[in-house]
């Protein structure tokens, strides 16, 4: 469960490499994760989260503490 967004809930997917024969191998898509430090002012202290570039804008647009509610709702954060 390393490769998930504590915000979004983003983990990782499968599909395929198709090469020009149109050969077709297993491969992984990796979410784009930062780990990344946030200050909480009603807490006051930093909480480091692991979170995809998506998730860092929904931090932006929505506040952290508004995101953090909202993860531990459905279950992404613990």
């Amino acid at each position: 469960m390393a490769n998930v967004c504590q915000i979004t809930g983003k983990k990782m997917i499968t599909g395929n490499n198709v090469s020009h024969a149109n050969n077709r191998t297993k491969r992984k898509f990796y979410p784009n994760l930062q780990t990344k430090k946030f200050y909480v002012p009603e807490e006051d202290k930093y909480v480091t989260l692991k979170v995809s570039t998506s998730g860092i804008r929904t931090i932006n647009k929505k506040g952290i503490s508004a995101a953090l509610k909202e993860a531990k709702e459905k279950g992404f954060l613990k």
